[in-house]
């Protein structure tokens, strides 16, 4: 896979920067990223001097797999990856590790002995997945076109009597129905009071009339993750509290997506949504971050809200999801994936968000 390869080198001009042999990558999604290898056990050396010293390690289940997947690269088959894959460096003389913060305190505490020198770092790798190249954005877009077009056709079936977790069931089957690999995360669907609870999980509950239904989904392509939330009315109009709050978060997304430009600072963005939400009387429900990068992980850098830090580079998808949560009486999310390029934001989720009628 040559974009992997590209990839490890541009971590290799990072690790030039340390005075160790490599980087050892626990972190599933950042070896994806740097191998390609898309298995659920795996350890990978990324040398930061010499390509011929890359090399990763799984077990013998994925085989064929990674042969598949990470064409250019040495394979280590055991099924304690970590250790083996250590012990290989070792024997080659290769004893001082960067090693991510993320890896765990028993494979820390494995590899020790090991090594002469261990150092931790963190975000290296997710650094480099800020920024999405031409082939990673085109799986992100094709997620985030079935998402759409997915809940799009859930409204159209929706009915009043209708179950929460019926709802998220036939969503995630639009998904396969339309393409996708499989969802990004679990579906959240909160109607009725539920509504106000940001991250709800499915219910028997059923929809009654008035109710406002907030979905909050994702398809996954090639591994890239689409999110996006749509908010709902069943059986008839909304009342006036129902729709001032639709209409607000509507407009606080439209004043942070008119801020999201290359250079913005990300508090920058967030101040637009939750400036106009606060400035609206709603500020004190809406507690949560604006919104978060997307890639081979749901959540991922860059990190939109008012401790965001940094500035928007062209090329980084992210979502924005502004909302206002009524407790025990019913709540608004509108959230988009878009994607930052020097001519502005694009939409990757587009459809409709005013607040339609349902059922």
């Amino acid at each position: 896979m040559a974009s992997a390869a590209g990839r490890r080198g541009r971590l290799r001009e990072l690790l030039a920067q340390h005075d160790l042999d490599g980087l050892l990558v626990t972190d599933l999604a950042n070896i994806r990223y740097l191998s390609g290898f898309s298995g659920s056990n795996a350890a990978l050396f990324v040398s930061a001097i010499d390509s011929d010293d890359d090399v990763i390690a799984t077990d013998a289940r994925y085989t064929i797999q990674v042969s598949a997947e990470a064409p250019d690269l040495p394979v280590i088959l055991d099924r304690a990856s970590i250790g083996a894959l250590v012990a290989s460096l070792a024997s080659h003389g290769i004893t001082r590790l960067l090693v991510e913060d993320s890896m765990s305190m028993q494979a820390h505490d494995l590899i020790r002995a090991t090594m002469r020198e261990l150092r931790s770092t963190a975000g290296m790798v997710e650094g480099l997945r800020i920024v999405k190249d031409a082939h990673e954005l085109a799986s992100l877009e094709r997620a985030c076109m079935i998402t759409a077009a997915a809940m799009v056709a859930l409204f159209d079936e929706m009915q009043v009597g209708w179950t929460e977790i019926q709802a998220a069931r036939r969503l995630e089957q639009l998904f396969g129905e339309l393409g996708a690999d499989d969802r990004a995360f679990e579906t959240i669907v909160g109607s009725g009071e539920h509504s106000a609870i940001p991250h709800h999980q499915p219910t028997t509950r059923q929809f009654t009339e008035g109710d406002l239904v907030v979905v909050d989904a994702g398809a996954r392509c090639d591994g890239y993750h689409a999110d996006m939330t749509r908010t709902v009315i069943v059986g008839r109009g909304p009342a006036d509290w129902q729709a001032e709050i639709h209409e607000c978060v509507k407009e606080g997304q439209a004043a942070a997506l008119d801020a999201s430009v290359v250079g913005a600072e990300l508090t920058t963005i967030d101040t637009a949504a939750r400036g106009f939400i606060a400035d609206a009387g709603f500020g004190e429900f809406f507690g949560h971050g604006l919104g978060h990068g997307v890639g081979l992980e749901i959540h991922e850098a860059p990190w939109v809200g008012p401790r965001g830090v940094g500035r928007l580079i062209s090329s980084t998808p992210f979502t924005l999801e502004p909302g206002i949560y009524l407790p025990g009486r019913g709540g608004v999310r509108i959230e988009d994936t878009v994607v930052v390029e020097p001519g502005g934001v694009r939409v990757l989720t587009a459809a409709h968000r005013g607040l339609r009628v349902v059922g």
